[in-house]
């Protein structure tokens, strides 16, 4: 059984702050397929944020949109109040904007620190350091002192002078979210960071990005496990077709009808109805 906490917070911060993040009216199309279809909303510093819904509901696309990674159809980003639906993806690390992805995506001819290091580099805005070998591999630096913060942050002392493919799953996505710590963001994106965690692994996962909130870091999680939103996050936002359905507490919005119906299906609307 799934468990329901009391609500946390709303989107709402203290009056005449400027959100984090903001989107008016933002769509991204393919053709005929309305993949994100209007969504605005507004993220706050120091809060978790997530985004559940069905496959195919339009959490990814949205994402991609964020990080410019897909051009919008309409509509506006605002990072800090300013305008960056036209800037590109290659800047925004030094506008502090971070995130994962949902495939893991480390150099497997790099260390555990080098990896990490890259992060520190693309905030910095140094050119990549000088190359090797037929595949190009970079070749890293000397670590900087936000290598060091972010692998203890994450729990990787020890690793720093593995590969990735001496790591376990689990390790290698903490590695990448070390990756995006280092690059000292002020928004930090997550697509789905516990695919293919066991319970243990989703926990600590879930224990990092709580303990970030006191740095003031904006977090938006994109997630399948309910349980994991539940216990993370401050404030949820429900997908269906590319629009929000529901936002609003964690706890009340698995509650709402029209999530359950969209995402939860009928075994969370008996459970609903037996609470």
């Amino acid at each position: 059984m799934v468990s329901t906490p009391a609500a946390r917070t709303s989107t709402a911060g203290p009056a005449g702050t400027t959100p984090v993040l903001e989107l008016r009216d933002v769509a991204v199309h393919f053709g005929g397929v309305k993949a994100v279809d209007g969504i605005s909303l507004q993220l706050e510093s120091g809060l978790i944020y997530g985004i559940i819904g069905p496959n195919g509901s339009g959490k990814s696309t949205l994402i991609a949109a964020i990080t410019r990674l897909t051009p919008l159809t309409r509509g506006e980003l605002l990072l800090d109040g300013r305008p960056v639906h036209d800037v590109a993806a290659s800047r925004l690390a030094g506008l502090g904007v971070a995130r994962t992805f949902q495939t893991v995506r480390l150099l497997p001819d790099l260390t555990v620190r080098a990896n990490v290091q890259i992060g520190a580099d693309a905030r910095s805005g140094d050119e990549a350091p000088q190359r090797r070998g037929p595949a190009g591999w970079l070749r890293p630096r000397a670590a900087s002192p936000a290598v060091a913060e972010a692998v203890a942050r994450t729990r990787l002392e020890g690793f720093e002078d593995h590969y990735p493919s001496e790591l376990s799953y689990g390790t290698q996505r903490r590695v990448e979210i070390a990756r995006a710590i280092a690059m000292g963001p002020r928004l930090l994106l997550l697509d789905e960071p516990t695919a293919g965690m066991n319970q243990t692994e989703r926990a600590e996962i879930s224990a990092l990005m709580r303990s970030m909130r006191t740095d003031g870091l904006c977090q938006l999680l994109v997630e399948h496990d309910v349980q994991m939103m539940i216990d993370t996050c401050d404030y949820v936002f429900a997908m269906n077709s590319g629009r929000l359905i529901a936002q609003g507490a964690p706890a009340d919005v698995v509650q709402d009808p029209a999530v359950q119906e969209a995402y939860l299906g009928r075994k969370w609307r008996d459970h609903a109805r037996s609470e």
